[in-house]
C-alpha cells in the first residue's frame, strides 16, 4: 500500500511539473516576443523624431534589446555605435522581407533568438529595423524553474511518503486487528469485539462483522437448541413406543381390551414421530423456497370455519371456549393446503399459550376498502416481552415459560407459518405485551368470487 501511495505521488508531481514546464516555457516565449514587437514598434515611431532614435536603441540595449536600422544596401544607419559582429543581412535573407512593401513586419525566432524586422520609410527611403533578442536569458529562467521545481518534487515526494508511511500503518494496523479478531471468530470465539474508529469505512465493516458474530451465535445457539428438542422431542415417543411394545409382549398379549390401548398409544406416538418429521422437512423445504406454491381462489371463511371445528374437542374435554367472529364468503388467492396449515399452527400456538380462562378469539373481518381480509387469533395468556418479539418466528423458539400444551407440537409452528406467508408475499405480525396476551394476525388480499 505504502508503494502505491509514493507512486501515485511521484506521477502527480511528475504531471504537475511538465505542465508547468510546458506552460511557463510557451508564456515566457510568448512574453518575450511581444516586448520583441513593442521594442520594434517603440523604434519604428521614434525614428520619425530626429535626434530620438540613437536614444530609443540605447536605452532597449540596457533591456537586452539589440536593434540596428539598416538602409537598402545594408549599411547600418543607426545606432552609431554599431557592433559589426552582427550580421543584419544574414537576418533577413530567409524571411522575404527584401521583397515586401513598407510596413511590413515580422516576429520569429531564429536559433537562439527571438526577432522582429520590418520594412519602414527613413528619410523618405525604405530602411529595415531588425531587433534581436537572446533566448539564452529564456533558457537561464527555464533552467532555473526546471531546479526549483525539482526541488520542490523531491520535498513533495519526500512529504507524501512521510504522510503515506503513517497513513498506510495506521490502515493496516486497524485492518490487521481486524483480520486477527476475524480469524479468532472463525476458530469459534463469540466473545471477539471487531472495533475501528480511525475510519468511516472500517467502523462500518466492524459494525457489520459484529452483526455478523451476533448472528452466527444465535445461529449456533438456536442449532444446539434444535438438536436439544428434536432429541427431547424424539426420544419421547421412542421410549413410550418401546415401552407399551413390551407391555404387549409381555402382559396384554392375550388381553385384547389392554392389547388394544396399548397399540393406540403405539400408533398415537408414530403418528407424533411423523409429525415432527414432516414439520422438520416443511420448514427446510419452505425456508430454501423447495416447495411450490399452487394459489387457487379459496372461501377464506369456508376454511377458518372447517380448521376451527378441529379443535372441537378442546371445548369438549378441555373446557376451552373459542370465540368466533367471522364474516361470511370472504375470498382470498392463496394455496389452501398450505394456508389451512398457517391457521391451524396458529390456533394451536393460541390454545397453549392462553391464559387461565381458556379462551382464544378468532376473527376474519374485510377491510373498510373491500380490499384486504384481516385474520386474528388472540389469546389471554402472559403475553410476550418486546425483545422477545422477533424470536418467536425462529425454529423451536418456545418464551420460557411454564405453561400445558392441549395440543401437540414440535415447536417448528411458527417458523412453518413464517416461511408459507413469506412464500405467499402476504403481511403478518403479533401484537403483544405482558400480562396482556397475544395478537397473531395476517393480512390477506381479498379477491371477487368468481376470479380465476
Amino acid at each position: 500500500m505504502l508503494c502505491y501511495f509514493v507512486l501515485l505521488a511521484f506521477l502527480l508531481v511528475f504531471i504537475i511539473e511538465l505542465v508547468l514546464s510546458i506552460v511557463l516555457i510557451n508564456t515566457i516565449e510568448n512574453n518575450a516576443r511581444e516586448r520583441v514587437a513593442s521594442v520594434g514598434h517603440e523604434v519604428e515611431s521614434q525614428a520619425k523624431i530626429p535626434f530620438a532614435l540613437e536614444g530609443c536603441i540605447k536605452r532597449n540595449r540596457r533591456e537586452g534589446f539589440i536593434t540596428v536600422l539598416a538602409n537598402e544596401e545594408w549599411e547600418i544607419v543607426a545606432p552609431e555605435d554599431y557592433d559589426e559582429s552582427i550580421d543584419v543581412y544574414s537576418m533577413l535573407k530567409d524571411r522575404i522581407i527584401v521583397n515586401e512593401g513598407v510596413g511590413f513586419s515580422e516576429v520569429y525566432r531564429s536559433g537562439k533568438t527571438i526577432n522582429y524586422t520590418s520594412k519602414i520609410l527613413f528619410n523618405g527611403k525604405p530602411h529595415y529595423i531588425v531587433v534581436t533578442y537572446s533566448v539564452a536569458f529564456i533558457r537561464d529562467t527555464v533552467n532555473n524553474l526546471h531546479l526549483y521545481m525539482i526541488i520542490v518534487g523531491v520535498s513533495v515526494l519526500g512529504v507524501a511518503f512521510l504522510i503515506s508511511f503513517v497513513f498506510s500503518r495506521k490502515l493496516t494496523s486497524g485492518l490487521k486487528t481486524m483480520s486477527d479478531t476475524a480469524v479468532r471468530f472463525a476458530k469459534g470465539d463469540y466473545t471477539v469485539e471487531f472495533f475501528n474508529a480511525d475510519y468511516k469505512e472500517l467502523a462500518q465493516l466492524s459494525d457489520t462483522m459484529n452483526y455478523v458474530r451476533d448472528e452466527v451465535k444465535k445461529s449456533e445457539d438456536f442449532q444446539r437448541e434444535i438438536l436439544a428438542n428434536v432429541t427431547h422431542d424424539l426420544k419421547t415417543p421412542l421410549t413410550m413406543i418401546k415401552a407399551y411394545a413390551s407391555m404387549i409382549r409381555e402382559i396384554s398379549g392375550d388381553d385384547k381390551e389392554k392389547r388394544e390401548k396399548h397399540l393406540q398409544v403405539i400408533i398415537d406416538e408414530a403418528d407424533r414421530l411423523t409429525g415432527l418429521v414432516n414439520d422438520v422437512l416443511s420448514v427446510s423445504k419452505l425456508q430454501a423456497n423447495m416447495t411450490e406454491i399452487n394459489p387457487k381462489v379459496i372461501n377464506l371463511t369456508e376454511l377458518v370455519y372447517a380448521i376451527i371445528n378441529k379443535f372441537g374437542y378442546l371445548q369438549e374435554s378441555k373446557g376451552y371456549s373459542l370465540m368466533v367472529d367471522i364474516e361470511p364468503n370472504l375470498y382470498t388467492r392463496a394455496d389452501e393446503e398450505k394456508i389451512s396449515q398457517v391457521i391451524y399452527n396458529l390456533l394451536g400456538n393460541a390454545a397453549n399459550y392462553t391464559g387461565e380462562d381458556k379462551t382464544v378469539y378468532i376473527s376474519l373481518k374485510s377491510g373498510l376498502d373491500g380490499k384486504r381480509i384481516k385474520f386474528t387469533v388472540r389469546d389471554t395468556g402472559k403475553g410476550i416481552a418486546k425483545e422477545d418479539l422477533p424470536e418467536i418466528w425462529n425454529r423451536y423458539y418456545r418464551v420460557k415459560e411454564n405453561h400445558t400444551r392441549p395440543v401437540k407440537g414440535t415447536g417448528l409452528g411458527l417458523s412453518i407459518v413464517k416461511a408459507i406467508l413469506e412464500n405467499h408475499s402476504f403481511d403478518y405480525g403479533v401484537d403483544s405485551e405482558p400480562g396482556k396476551g397475544s395478537t397473531f394476525w395476517i393480512d390477506f388480499p381479498s379477491v371477487p368470487a368468481d376470479i380465476q
